[in-house]
């Protein structure tokens, strides 16, 4: 606590912490599915008003500097996001109205990822009263959850150079130093209706089926030590209209997870060369794998810390960051998207310390 005390300027970590439960609170009781986030952003924009923090604002994405912003420094941006995923229909309660019973606060995007976005919000303003040897940057982005035009690649361009990024997702408070990129695929096969009967036409299904095969059965070589091997699932079929009529068109979904030794340019290309008997479309390159080298001094820190490194199969923001990045966030990432989402008031109080044990004198 003595931490505290020295750099916070009349305030305790409880004070902090006591702010942070207030506007998360503030938060979950105002929905904020994805591209509907700006009610949500306005309670940000008011607290930030509250607490005298100049900020810029696009769409529904807020940055905040720090006041003595230098260009010959490295910069670190806090990042976390705004939005929720729709309330699962077993819900046992309201997830639009904050519990707190005992150390659990319960409400939708209380885990992920309010709890993360309000923890490094306030560790941001206790890091503004330190000796820093570096920027500091606080960014709340929308659309996360649909990986959105709307959210962090529309920001992008309007935020200063950045050297490494902290992404708040839920983690446990352990660095997720490498994360998986997702890329989304519609597959289609093409054949010629007829009788079912008189065995006419040319059946759509069969057409697919040895290029569904071969993907069910591929592995790819290059196997990552943090995230495992690039895994490659079909998820949705579509074909036909009724029992006696050849399919003369079958639609099909493949959800592509890449560690970070495959491109997902590369990927598309080579999955077009050995499914030769279907049509394929990328949805989007976008959303590559991401890591940071475990020597960075980041990194280093955390070790030192404690924490242990890990990779995270789960996509978040990161992937459209053109810098250095990590996931480091209080709660569980089980917890998310799961009826009865919670944070423990505990862990956002370890996360704003941590933060800022982290960041000092880096």
């Amino acid at each position: 606590m003595n931490y505290f005390r020295t750099f916070a300027i009349n305030m305790e970590l409880k004070d902090y912490t006591s702010d942070a439960v207030n506007l998360l609170k503030a938060l979950i009781a105002t929905p904020s599915v994805s591209r509907s986030e700006t009610k949500a952003a306005d309670i940000l924009v008011d607290h930030l008003n509250r607490w005298n923090l100049p900020y810029g604002r696009e769409g529904n994405n807020l940055w905040v500097g720090c006041q003595d912003w230098d260009d010959n420094r490295p910069t670190v941006m806090l990042n976390a996001h705004i939005d929720t995923v729709r309330p699962v229909a077993s819900w046992t309660r309201d997830p639009f109205t904050p519990t707190i019973e005992g150390d659990t606060l319960y409400g939708l995007g209380s885990n992920d990822c309010g709890g993360g976005l309000v923890s490094l919000l306030q560790a941001y303003r206790i890091l503004l009263h330190q000796p820093r040897h570096h920027n500091i940057l606080w960014v709340a982005s929308a659309e996360e959850e649909v990986s959105g035009q709307n959210g962090f690649s529309r920001v992008l361009h309007r935020l200063p150079h950045v050297d490494v990024a902290i992404v708040g997702e839920p983690t446990g408070m352990q660095p997720a130093i490498a994360e998986k990129g997702l890329m989304v695929i519609d597959g289609y096969a093409h054949g010629v209706s007829g009788h079912a009967a008189r065995n006419e036409g040319v059946n759509a299904i069969y057409e697919a089926l040895d290029d569904l095969i071969w993907l069910r059965d591929y592995r790819f070589r290059k196997t990552s030590p943090l995230l495992g091997p690039t895994k490659m699932t079909v998820t949705v079929v579509e074909a036909g209209t009724q029992h006696n009529v050849i399919p003369d068109s079958l639609h099909f979904v493949i959800d592509v997870r890449t560690n970070e030794y495959y491109q997902n340019e590369y990927l598309f290309e080579f999955l077009r060369k050995h499914m030769k008997k279907c049509e394929l479309k990328a949805r989007s390159f976008r959303l590559h794998s991401s890591s940071i080298p475990e020597s960075h001094p980041l990194i280093q820190r955390c070790l030192q810390m404690g924490m242990q490194p890990f990779g995270s199969p789960t996509l978040s923001d990161q992937a459209l960051m053109p810098f250095l990045s990590f996931k480091l966030g209080p709660g569980d990432s089980a917890r998310s998207h799961s009826a009865d989402e919670f944070i423990r008031i505990s862990e956002i109080e370890h996360a704003i310390q941590t933060y800022c044990q982290l960041l000092t004198d880096y």
